[in-house]
């Protein structure tokens, strides 16, 4: 199978009811990015290692919980605590490169609570189905992550 290329931008905008520090840590954790980043409760998102810094790269697991066949790595650019999350992304199955991804991450303040503008600009390598499967699954993790912020503290979602 060759090559159909496919660009596309997508941009997601959520509000958090929490603050700007909470929001960020939720992208920050690795245990809690992975708590809501699975896009429904039938999908795995798993972390086989994970440095959120500059530079640093997270490779992860994901799909269906009984076969999350799809591999990935996320490398961080530029990270500005409360501010600003840049990142690029390779996801792979099989072997074979499915898509590449510049994603940029705006946190601000509104208040107690925090506007999120994540813009994604995603290249396809295998046709339009991957450009569909990024947005409804950013679109996914965005409302668990809303519904995450919504929950009161507790010593389980301090960290």
């Amino acid at each position: 199978m060759g090559y159909e290329i496919i660009h596309k931008t997508l941009v997601f905008e959520r509000y958090c009811e929490a603050p700007v520090k909470r929001v960020f840590a939720a992208f920050a954790d690795p245990v809690i990015r992975a708590g809501w980043s699975a896009p429904s409760d039938a999908a795995a998102f798993i972390y086989d290692e994970a440095d959120f810094r500059e530079g640093g790269e997270d490779w992860f697991r994901c799909g269906p919980k009984d076969n999350p066949q799809y591999t990935g790595r996320t490398t961080y650019i530029s990270i500005v605590p409360g501010e600003l999350v840049v990142s690029s992304e390779i996801v792979e199955a099989g072997g074979r490169k499915l898509m590449s991804s510049l994603i940029t991450t705006e946190l601000e303040a509104d208040g107690n609570a925090t506007r999120v503008k994540m813009t994604v600009q995603v290249t396809s390598f295998r046709g339009g189905q991957m450009l569909v499967g990024t947005e409804i699954g950013n679109n996914a993790a965005l409302d668990n992550l809303v519904e995450h912020m919504a929950t009161p503290l507790s010593p389980k979602n301090m960290r």
